[in-house]
C-alpha cells in the first residue's frame, strides 16, 4: 500500500536495524522509560512474536526510512493484542495520516483473518494516544476486563478494546 510517499509493508527479514531505530529513542526520549532493545525480545524476533496465527507486523516508510510500526500479536481465541504502535515525531499528525493509515491496515487484516477483538494497553501519559484510539472506535475497559492471554506490560495502566 502506497500514499503520497508513504509505504505501509509486512515486516520483512532485515528490517530489525530501522525498527529498533524508531522505537526504542521514542520509549526512552519522548517517554522517560528506561528501557532498551534488548528487554525486547519481540523486536529481534518479530516472524515467531508477531507473525504466527492471526497476528502480523507492519513498517511505514518514507523513501526506505522507517518512520512507523504497528503489531499484531494473536492471544487465541479469536482475540489479538496492538502493539508497538510507534510513529516518528516528524510524520505524527493528520498531515500524513501515517498512524491512520497503520491502524486501517491492522484492522483490515485482523477482519480478513476472523478476529473479533483488538486489545490493546497504553500508558496514562499519552493523552494523544487515547484521543487517537477513542477517535477510531476503542472503548477504554477496565485491566480485569482483558483476556488472561493479553500481554501486560509494566508501564501500561489504561486499556482499550475495538469489536469487530
Amino acid at each position: 500500500m502506497t500514499t503520497s510517499g508513504i509505504s505501509i509493508d509486512r515486516y520483512a527479514p532485515g528490517d530489525e536495524k530501522g525498527i529498533v531505530e524508531l522505537i526504542v529513542p521514542i520509549q526512552r526520549e519522548e517517554f522517560g522509560i528506561a528501557i532498551a532493545a534488548e528487554d525486547q525480545p519481540d523486536l529481534m524476533h518479530i516472524q515467531p512474536f508477531y507473525q504466527t496465527g492471526t497476528g502480523d507486523f507492519w513498517v511505514a516508510r518514507n523513501d526506505g526510512a522507517v518512520i512507523g510500526t504497528i503489531g499484531l500479536k494473536d492471544i487465541g481465541k479469536g482475540e489479538v493484542a496492538l502493539r508497538k504502535m510507534f510513529v516518528a515525531a516528524a510524520w505524527r499528525g493528520r498531515e500524513f495520516g501515517v498512524a491512520r493509515k497503520l491502524l486501517e491496515c491492522l484492522i483490515a487484516a485482523a477482519k480478513t483473518r476472523g478476529v473479533r477483538r483488538i486489545y490493546l494497553g497504553t500508558t496514562a501519559k499519552f493523552l494523544a494516544a487515547h484521543r487517537f484510539y477513542e477517535k477510531h472506535g476503542f472503548e477504554l475497559i477496565d485491566q480485569q476486563d482483558l483476556p488472561d492471554s493479553f500481554p501486560l506490560m509494566m508501564v501500561d495502566t489504561r486499556f482499550y478494546a475495538l469489536a469487530l
